[in-house]
Parts: structure tokens; C-alpha cells; sequence
């Protein structure tokens, strides 16, 4: 049948005959019992999700004010004279910036390369080995590598130094490094599974025009799958923002962020301090804080950040499906940059 061509209608006094939803009531009994068990199983988890939001929403409202956001945290037996977040707050942006301005192009050379080139083959086969180490590693094993790589001291100058000349090796920029390999697999899947679902004709057009494959994948590939992309690069902020034994061992345990040196930025780099995770671990009972209700306002705006982040990927990754930028945007950017030449 043509496209747009509509369908032939039944013969007049005829009908179309369409069979009803089937019932689970005819399945074999493993079937019927695998079927409900799905839904409990569904049903329970929305059930933890929607509980854990709701009390975290019911806790966190109760404690946080809105002097909390401009104050730094200052230790006191008295809740009201504890200081703010703010510190945290700006720890996090910082570490979170860190890490996906490393993650982001080095994931995206990594997937692209992986999927258009794959050469050496050995070589493709072990970087693909690595990125699954690295996924399934946890991450206080990475933290762990990190602080043994940064504390050497031909690296002394991104971290704090002893009288001695021992190097720390804690810092923004150590913890946003190793940041940025906990978040590289997610960024690097998310963009190859992309490119892999482009059809292999929108190459071979590119090719017929004159382009190389480096132009063909920076030209027509990626800007074809732009949603995806910032998918995987939100998902990956996401796995930095969430994370504590990274910033516990290569932050520090301090609330306040302290710099070194004179330098504004480079010195606040180079220095300590905490994130949101690491102050609500603080003050949680199991911490040395010892100011639950500071934990609970924390958790809470964790929990915004980390909920909007998941409201932004659904938001990209439907308005990709709705404008349908595969195919036929690519074809429309090989025609673009066709005629610009």
C-alpha cells in the first residue's frame, strides 16, 4: 500500500471483526503468577518512591529556611546559631562542573570512536573492557586509585602540600577528576547507542558528497543526536551530585570550603571542602555533626537537584522522539553543510 493511501472500507452490511483484549484468566497458572507478581513487584516500588519523597518533602520543608542558602555551616550545640548550606551547596556545583567538563567531550570522543572507527580492534575490545570495569566499579575503589594517583608529587600543584613536601591530594580538581571516570560509562553508552541507530546510508551519503568520516561524524553524526547527548551528560552530572565516598576521601571532611593560596580560583580549587552528600552524612546520626534536622534540610534539596536532573533527561530524551532529530535532521544538516560548500 502507498504511503498515504488510505485504507479500503468494508463492503456495505460488513464489519471489521476486532479481537478483544485477551485475559489473563486463560494463561497457564507460572504465567498468571509471574503476571501479578510484576505488578506487586511495580506497584511497591512507586509505593518506596513516592514514601521516601514525601517524607524527605515533609522533613526537609520543616528545617529548611531560606537563610540556610546564604549562610556557611558554623559547628554549634544550638541549631538556630549552626550556620547555613551554602558552602556545600557551591562544593557541589563546583564538583559537579569539574567532573562533566572533563566527562563530556572525552565521553563523546570515546563513543564516537568506538562506533564509527573501532580501530586498532584490540584496542577498541579493551577500552570497551575498561568503561564496564569502571561502571560496575565502586566508586570508593576509584576514590581510593584517585587519592594514590594525586598524592605523587609531580602533582603537588592541584592539591594542598605539607611543610615537608608531602602532597595531600585532595582537592576540587582530584575529586572532580575522578568525578568525571565514575560518570564517563554512562555519557559514553547513552551516545553510542545513539550512533549505532543511525542508518548506515546517512554515511555513505555524507562519503558521496566528498566528506571524510571526521567531518562526517562532527558535521552530520553528532549534531543528529543532540538530545542524546545531553542525556547522557545530565545522567552523568547526576552520578557526580549523588556520590559520597569520592568526596569523602578526596574533598575532606571539613564543612567549609577552604582554598589555598591567594588566588580566588585556583587557590579555591585547589583546596578542600564538603558537598551536600558529605553534609548530610555529617549530620546524620551516623556522623559527628550531630545536627539531624541540618541532614534532613540537606537530603531535601539533594533531592530536588537530583529529581529535577531526572525531570530534565525525560524532557530531552521526549522532545528528541518528538522532533524526530534521527534521519531525517541529519539529512537536512548533510544538505545544509552541502550547499554552504
Amino acid at each position: 500500500m502507498a504511503t498515504g493511501q488510505l485504507a479500503p472500507s468494508p463492503p456495505p452490511g460488513l464489519s471489521i471483526a476486532r479481537t478483544g483484549r485477551e485475559g489473563t484468566g486463560s494463561w497457564p497458572l507460572v504465567d498468571r503468577i509471574a503476571f501479578w507478581l510484576c505488578w506487586i513487584t511495580g506497584i511497591g516500588l512507586c509505593v518506596t518512591a513516592i514514601a521516601i519523597v514525601l517524607f524527605m518533602m515533609v522533613k526537609g520543608i520543616s528545617y529548611l529556611h531560606l537563610d540556610m542558602l546564604v549562610q556557611s555551616p558554623a559547628p554549634s550545640a544550638i541549631q538556630s546559631q549552626s550556620g547555613g548550606i551554602l558552602d556545600p551547596i557551591v562544593g557541589t556545583l563546583i564538583v559537579a562542573a569539574i567532573g562533566t567538563a572533563i566527562a563530556a567531550p572525552i565521553g563523546v570522543a570515546l563513543a564516537a570512536w568506538l562506533s564509527e572507527y573501532r580501530r586498532p580492534a584490540w584496542l577498541a575490545h579493551t577500552v570497551e573492557s575498561a568503561i564496564e570495569i569502571i561502571a560496575g566499579a565502586p566508586s570508593v575503589v576509584l576514590a581510593l586509585f584517585g587519592l594514590l594517583i594525586f598524592s605523587q608529587g609531580f602533582l603537588g600543584f592541584l592539591s594542598q602540600t605539607a611543610a615537608n613536601g608531602a602532597v595531600y591530594g585532595r582537592s576540587f580538581i582530584a575529586a572532580g577528576v575522578v568525578m568525571a571516570v565514575l560518570a564517563l560509562p554512562l555519557i559514553v553508552g547513552s551516545v553510542r547507542e545513539a550512533l549505532e541507530q543511525l542508518p548506515d546510508r546517512l554515511r555513505e551519503a555524507s562519503y558521496a558528497l566528498g566528506r571524510t568520516r571526521a567531518t562526517t561524524i562532527r558535521r552530520v553524526l553528532l549534531p543528529s543526536i543532540r538530545p542524546s547527548i545531553a542525556t547522557g551528560t545530565v545522567l552523568g552530572m547526576g552520578r557526580i551530585i549523588g556520590d559520597t565516598a569520592i568526596i569523602r576521601i578526596l574533598l575532606g571532611v571539613s564543612l567549609t570550603n577552604q582554598g589555598v593560596g591567594h588566588l580566588p580560583i585556583i587557590g579555591a580549587l585547589r583546596g578542600t571542602g564538603s558537598t551536600l552528600t558529605s553534609y548530610v552524612y555529617e549530620n546524620s546520626p551516623a556522623g559527628e555533626g550531630n545536627a539531624p534536622q541540618k541532614a534532613y534540610a540537606a537530603a531535601f534539596l539533594l533531592l530536588v537537584l537530583v529529581l529535577a536532573l531526572n525531570g530534565l533527561v525525560t524532557w530531552l530524551t521526549n522532545a528528541g522522539a518528538g522532533e524526530r532529530r534521527g534521519p531525517r535532521t541529519a539529512f537536512r544538516l548533510l544538505r545544509f553543510s552541502g550547499a554552504q560548500e
